[in-house]
């Protein structure tokens, strides 16, 4: 055996370079590409941690929240130090993955993606991956990728299901082909009312991560969305088609790229609270949201609004999507709380 194949078998991705479809052509490719991870919770650490020891070059992991114990259940790059320290995520993240991989050029990256820094956020990145928990983030992700021509990766999971596409601009469908509308607030649920298994999640963020590789070694993914249900152990695969009257890929209107379809913030001065206003008009069922929030917390609806406290945060809506968020005048905050409990 030549001292060079001899290395390859013996090295840190020797079993990877062994697999054929990524050979040590692939591994190269990998090594100087950049992934950009939005989101670190269950998805985007499974994620992250796959493509880290995959030998990706570059590493991006953007998050605005902080590790809480009720995320080590399936958000497998934390521990209980980092909970009781309330690290912020991509540092937590970053600190593990170094001592998993020194090779890797870390970046982490605390902020709240938004229309005015997504586009400075994915600069540079040669796949993006989807470790989001709302779906306005998700389609302004699409918005930004589609517009710049950055593949990416959706994915998503609930309960014991979960789902995930690869999208290459100009080439598969876009999220917007999939899901045009985004749905009234209070209508979706979220992991925070309705649970989910670190089964699923893994599973997910590991398919995430093998479309996120053939993307990075230059074989494209076929256009389909694949489903999961792991108590129920089914898998589905569907074949997706480009829609001629999508927004997005389609049309070329980003609007929410743009901002003309995002929700908006604002401090109120004096209260401590900040107010959020969801794009378009919309009539939240209450009591319906009521019964579902009372599971998890204190819930009241008097007719008019409904009030949910949640630790030291109260939330009270309105009957159009109109939230005022007490006990924080970070905006941050205040949207990752309105994402976990009324959805966007």
């Amino acid at each position: 055996m030549s001292d060079l194949v001899s290395g390859l078998v013996e090295g840190r991705y020797a079993k990877q370079i062994l697999f054929a479809p990524i050979g040590q052509g692939g591994q190269e490719r990998i090594r100087q590409g950049t992934a950009l991870i939005v989101g670190l919770g269950a998805l985007g650490t499974v994620s992250a941690g796959i493509l880290c020891r995959a030998g990706v070059g570059r590493l991006r992991l953007v998050d605005r929240d902080f590790v809480e114990l009720s995320n080590l259940q399936r958000q497998n790059l934390f521990d209980e130090e980092d909970a009781d320290k309330r690290l912020p995520k991509a540092v937590a993240a970053a600190n593990k993955l170094a001592r998993i991989n020194s090779e890797v050029a870390l970046e982490p990256i605390i902020a709240d993606v938004h229309a005015d820094n997504v586009l400075e956020i994915i600069a540079g990145a040669s796949v993006v991956v989807d470790g989001t928990d709302n779906l306005e983030t998700r389609f302004l992700l699409n918005d930004a990728c589609v517009k710049m021509g950055i593949p990416w990766v959706y994915g998503g999971a609930l309960g014991a299901t979960g789902s995930t596409m690869p999208i290459l601009p100009g080439r598969t469908p876009c999220f917007r082909c999939l899901v045009d509308h985004l749905p009234p607030p209070g209508s979706v649920p979220s992991c925070d009312t309705e649970g989910v298994l670190a089964a699923v999640t893994s599973v997910v963020g590991a398919l995430e991560s093998a479309f996120a590789l053939k993307i990075l070694v230059g074989q494209a993914p076929d256009a389909r969305l694949v489903t999961v249900d792991v108590w129920e152990t089914d898998l589905q695969v569907v074949e997706l088609q480009r829609r001629q009257d999508c927004p997005a890929c389609g049309r070329g209107e980003f609007e929410f790229l743009s901002g003309a379809r995002t929700s908006w913030t604002t401090v109120l001065c004096g209260r401590n609270a900040v107010q959020i206003v969801p794009p378009g008009e919309h009539q939240l069922d209450l009591q319906r949201l009521k019964e579902r929030l009372a599971s998890v917390g204190e819930a009241t609806f008097n007719g008019f609004l409904l009030s949910f406290r949640a630790d030291d945060y109260e939330l009270v809506l309105f009957p159009n999507g109109r939230a005022i968020i007490k006990g924080t005048t970070d905006e941050a905050t205040a949207r990752i709380l309105y994402a976990r409990y009324v959805g966007t």
